[in-house]
């Protein structure tokens, strides 16, 4: 349709009609439901109204989307069809490493692979539209939903979503095989306040502005066609209530022109915020502050309209909302076409195709972090193996939001290795119960694997908790296991980090699988006996005690910094009892090389204002095997009118580099890198001295110097 046929549309819709386009409903209302993603909500729904408005979430499957949109065509009075929306967040049938493990890849170009397989998938099955990616930035890992994110990292977290987006929508939502991406949750949700999910956020306009918003815009930037309200308060205000937030920087500041949805009931929440005196109040307050759909609280399906006649909400901004919808319908052609790309045959084409599990596995081999190493990494298949722990024959490893994944397709880690290594001598004991038989049998093997952790039912929302240490059961089991052997590696599933100085003491190795997706154990295997070299980094600190949390490498400087080494000094910023630095620094993995880097070289000292320098160093493997790096540049402003982080990321280029090669790595510095919110609260670079780093980790410290005039 064009602008002129949309508005034409809009005049002739009633206020009714156009409210509720405005609302999103799941798919209980119509007699069956696939995913619950909320609190079940009971709402009176009379005269076929669930068929008139905007969206429904949570369905699947191309034959049972199709009889709700004739549903929809048939009652709606200017048939106008319905968007389908669900959490499609790491894959939809075929599943992918979780977020998190997607950031620990260093590579956002796998993000853009893993999203456009997903919205294949999922545009087959019927699906419009995607509530992802999650841009919060996550440094607190008791949040259940650090796993739905990709660390604690601004530059890493906002590339990561720009990734998302590019693959989800394409160069348009409209083309065929591709689904609006919806950037959330808008504002700070991943701050919350004692990592316990759905709490406030206490935070500084200067750090929301540097720290937490630049990940969503730069979502936006990438074109994402909605945006959705976060469930926290900012300054003591709920986010889908705040005009500065929704109105003043969202639309305003970043020039943001699609659609603004809540998450689930978050309109009607704010009433327990304290907020909102009843829905009727918490409606036009929403619709105020600039939000366009209800996600399922009926406050603007039962409230809204009588907010109008009132004159507390302006029939204009309905129309503005309305038209916003209906922009999105034209832009993925509901109006042509009300089942875009759905179908039997795209379903049978591309959900489980081969391309997509081959994906699947890949990808799990760039997000598998080698964390420790003593050399008994990889194993010798020939060798005589145990391998103990529930998770090893555990199909809940395909990741907490893989809502619509069917479990039997994922595949075990017993399974992969039986499969890809049928002559090796291993012996499974696959219960996290400690037995002699085990125990004996872990005495005499040439190496134990030590399969720990925690599996998909104890991440994702809600699921925050306070102690991240390793379960009393896995605890039980590493110290039954290790004593009797030392040759004990460790291998931790899991959506969060997790705090494991014992498996660092106690163990020959740690690897980190995550929760690697419907293929990822294949590729695990492949890590453990050597196929593949690992090449990921931690994305988001590993601390050794839940009281370092939260953390991250780039904190401010202290007045009374700690000397660099590990023991206490008293009158100085530090522990009595743990380092302050954590166990595995962001940045940090290893590999099956090695890699020696260069001394930083600066092609001027002196950066001048509208120019630019290029900083490089050569990347040399001195090992004996092919492998990756993720070459890192970190930058500190050395003095500004407020203080700066410590380092901050400026830069990632992963590179592969054959054994006994070399290879030259460049990055040009600008004065756009050295931006920030100075004491005037101006976004600018000031002039001054700056510290670079370019390394294989936040650790490095091969380092130059240069000045900003």
């Amino acid at each position: 349709m064009t602008e002129n046929q949309l508005l034409e549309l809009l005049a002739d819709m009633t206020l009714d009609e156009k409210i509720d386009q405005l609302c999103q409903l799941h798919g209980g209302f119509y007699g069956e439901h696939t995913a619950l993603t909320g609190p079940e909500q009971e709402f009176d729904i009379r005269n076929s109204r669930q068929y008139k408005v905007g969206s429904i979430l949570g369905e699947c499957g191309f034959e049972h989307l199709k009889k709700i949109q004739d549903g929809f065509i048939a009652h709606q009075p200017h048939h106008i069809p319905a968007i389908f929306m669900a959490d499609v967040i790491h894959g939809f049938r075929t599943v992918f490493p979780v977020p998190i493990a997607q950031g620990a890849s260093f590579n956002p170009e796998l993000t853009e692979k893993i999203s456009c397989a997903a919205a294949r998938e999922c545009s087959a099955a019927g699906l419009h539209a995607t509530f992802a990616p999650m841009a919060d930035l996550c440094r607190d890992s008791r949040w259940g939903r650090v796993m739905e994110g990709t660390g604690e990292d601004v530059y890493l977290n906002s590339r990561f979503a720009e990734s998302a987006v590019k693959g989800f929508q394409g160069d348009s939502c409209g083309e065929e095989g591709k689904v609006a991406a919806c950037v959330k949750h808008y504002a700070g949700y991943g701050g919350a306040t004692a990592g316990r999910d759905y709490n406030a956020l206490e935070v500084g306009e200067r750090s929301l502005r540097e720290d937490y918003l630049p990940a969503y815009k730069a979502a936006m930037d990438a074109g994402a066609e909605l945006v959705m309200t976060s469930f926290n308060t900012i300054d003591r205000l709920p986010a889908t209530l705040s005009k500065k937030l929704n109105r003043k920087i969202l639309r305003d500041e970043f020039g943001f022109k699609g659609v603004l949805i809540t998450d689930y009931n978050a309109i009607g929440e704010t009433l327990a915020h304290g907020a909102s005196s009843d829905k009727a109040d918490a409606a036009q307050k929403a619709m105020n502050a600039g939000v366009d759909i209800d996600m399922m609280s009926d406050a603007y399906l039962s409230h809204l309209k009588s907010e109008v006649e009132a004159g507390r909400v302006s029939e204009a901004q309905i129309d503005e909302a309305c038209l916003r919808v209906l922009k999105l319908k034209n832009k993925l052609g509901l109006f042509e076409n009300p089942y875009k790309d759905g179908s039997l045959e795209a379903e049978k084409k591309y959900i489980y195709c081969e391309e997509f599990l081959k994906l699947s596995r890949k990808a799990a081999e760039e997000t598998t972090i080698l964390l420790k190493n003593n050399g008994i990494l990889p194993l010798d298949a020939s060798k005589k193996i145990v391998i103990v722990g529930a998770l090893a024959e555990s199909r809940a490893i395909a990741g907490s939001w893989a809502i619509f994944a069917q479990p039997e397709h994922t595949v075990t880690l017993r399974k992969a290795i039986e499969e890809l290594y049928p002559d090796a001598d291993i012996t499974f004991f696959a219960s996290d119960d400690v037995t002699d038989e085990m125990v004996r049998a872990s005495a005499t093997a040439d190496a134990v694997i030590l399969c720990i952790g925690e599996d998909q039912s104890r991440t994702g929302e809600g699921k925050s908790i306070a102690d991240t240490s390793l379960c009393a059961a896995h605890k039980k089991l590493f110290e039954a296991v290790s004593k009797v052997n030392k040759n004990t590696v460790a291998l931790l599933f899991g959506g969060r980090p997790l705090c494991v100085p014992e498996l660092d003491r106690g163990c020959a190795a740690v690897l980190e699988a995550w929760l690697p997706g419907t293929c990822g154990a294949y590729a695990v295997a492949d890590i453990i006996f050597g196929r593949v070299n690992p090449s990921a980094r931690v994305p988001m600190s590993f601390p050794y005690t839940p009281g370092q949390l939260p953390m991250c490498y780039c904190e401010l400087p202290t007045g009374r910094p700690k000397p660099n080494d590990d023991r206490y000094y008293p009158f100085v910023s530090n522990y009595m009892d743990v380092p302050n630095k954590p166990l595995y620094p962001f940045g940090h993995g290893l590999s099956y090389t090695k890699f020696e880097y260069s001394p930083v070289e600066l092609s001027e000292y002196v950066l001048e204002r509208g120019k630019s320098i290029t900083a490089s160093v050569t990347v040399t493997n001195s090992g004996d095997m092919d492998g990756a790096e993720p070459v890192q540049l970190y930058i500190r402003d050395l003095s500004g009118s407020v203080s700066r982080p410590v380092k901050q990321l400026k830069g990632v280029k992963k590179l592969t580099v054959k054994s006994g090669e070399s290879a030259r790595i460049s990055f040009e510095i600008d004065e756009d890198m050295l931006r920030f919110y100075d004491i005037d609260m101006n976004f600018t670079a000031e002039p001054g001295k700056f510290k670079l780093w370019i390394g294989g980790s936040s650790e490095t410290d091969n380092c130059a110097y240069f000045e900003l005039r």
